[in-house]
């Protein structure tokens, strides 16, 4: 056990405790009554708070979908903040976002399911990647604002910020980012499935 005093160790499991913490569904629960597990497509991120609380209380839905989106943003960059403040190397902070995420998707407080990734993996890349992270808001917004179709903007968002990375970090090792960019895509296969069979819902 003597390596759970491991500084390094230490950071991955609270990277990963903090990264599980469901902020949506508690919060759905809290005010709004209402279990986003049980509705909408059963994610616990934002949009499906948004889409499900919308049903009852449109204004509250807002409010609890851009609080679900804040929270969730910051189960990524928190640690890696009081990680990089420590002093700890490169590697170990990408361990962290990559565990920050990996907690999100697969939560220890759900049974090891959990929502899509997008916000806490992209709080993780406001991080460590500020400027391709940038350029994949800037992506996820037009795309939002003209299809209106959550996953088909968050996923583009997604594949502008790696192939960007390539380019203004081409001597980084882009294996973290892979990984990151895997388990995004992995968590949308369900979204995926429903694009192709022209099933998947716009947000309005």
């Amino acid at each position: 056990m003597d390596f759970l005093f491991n500084a390094n160790v230490q950071f991955f499991i609270v990277a990963y405790l903090v990264g599980g913490i469901p902020f949506g569904l508690l919060l759905a629960k809290q005010f709004a009554g209402v279990d986003i597990k049980a509705s909408g497509s059963k994610s616990i991120g934002a949009t499906n708070v948004l889409r499900v609380v919308k049903e009852t209380n449109p204004s509250l839905a807002k409010k609890l979908g851009a609080a679900t989106l804040a929270l969730d943003t910051l189960k990524g960059m928190s640690v890696l903040a009081m990680a990089y403040f420590m002093g700890m190397s490169e590697a170990t902070l990408w361990g962290i976002g990559v565990l920050a995420v990996i907690g999100h998707c697969f939560s220890p407080y759900l049974n090891f399911e959990g929502g899509k990734g997008i916000a806490t993996g992209m709080g993780v890349m406001m991080f460590m990647l500020p400027l391709e992270t940038l350029i994949a808001l800037i992506v996820w917004g037009v795309l939002a604002k003209t299809l209106k179709i959550s996953s088909v903007s968050s996923l583009t968002g997604v594949l502008s910020l790696l192939v960007s990375s390539f380019y203004i970090h081409p001597n980084m090792a882009h294996a973290p980012v892979v990984l990151i960019v895997f388990i995004l895509f992995y968590k949308h296969i369900p979204n995926i499935i429903r694009l192709f069979k022209g099933e998947e819902k716009r947000v309005v």
